[in-house]
């Protein structure tokens, strides 16, 4: 086993970053409102078993189309900085919609399992070990699990201009992983 602190602190960052459960509390609110309950439990442990069921089979799936995990490191890193802009600019490039059903679909997929925390995943993989992005999966879950019970008293209590702020100050963490992401891969492939 290769615990390693340092790397269970970045994934958790970096994750953190891209599932955007704060950011996304307007929509998990909005979601509330159109179908009653929100089944935390479920969409929260639905998104654990999708991330951790990457973490080991999406290299097997790159490699049964014939890439390599640093490529896909690469692209992920460009999905990274576009969700980082998304965050920073306030544009919506990558959510859905959300359906009129509020089971594991809208909330465990895509919302938070969705296409950039896959991405991120896969493109972790490059740098770290399983075991620490798998440790900081269960954080992330845990810290989904936590907003999703209490996004209405989070909400009042940050507000608006609180989500809005904290959005933008991870994007700008964000893009500066994407970036080093970037930078850390890209010369494996040009040689």
């Amino acid at each position: 086993m290769n615990f390693d602190l340092k790397e269970i602190i970045s994934a958790t960052m970096v994750l953190f970053a891209v599932v955007d459960i704060i950011g996304a509390i307007p929509l998990i609110i909005d979601l509330r409102q159109k179908v009653g309950h929100i089944q935390s439990e479920k969409a929260s442990i639905a998104a654990a078993v999708i991330m951790i069921l990457f973490v080991f089979l999406g290299e097997s799936i790159l490699n049964l189309i014939g890439i390599d995990v640093n490529s896909f490191a690469v692209a992920g890193s460009f999905i990274l900085f576009f969700l980082a802009l998304e965050m920073v600019l306030g544009v919506n490039l990558f959510k859905d919609d959300i359906p009129d059903s509020a089971a594991v679909f809208p909330l465990a997929f895509p919302l938070i399992a969705g296409a950039g925390s896959l991405t991120t995943i896969l493109s972790l993989r490059a740098e770290f070990h399983k075991e620490n992005i798998i440790v900081a999966i269960l954080l992330n879950i845990l810290i989904v699990y936590a907003v999703l019970k209490a996004s209405k008293k989070i909400e009042d209590f940050i507000g608006k201009n609180g989500i809005t702020i904290i959005r933008k100050v991870f994007g700008v963490v964000l893009l500066a992983i994407a970036v080093k992401l970037f930078a850390g891969n890209i010369s494996t492939l040009i040689k």
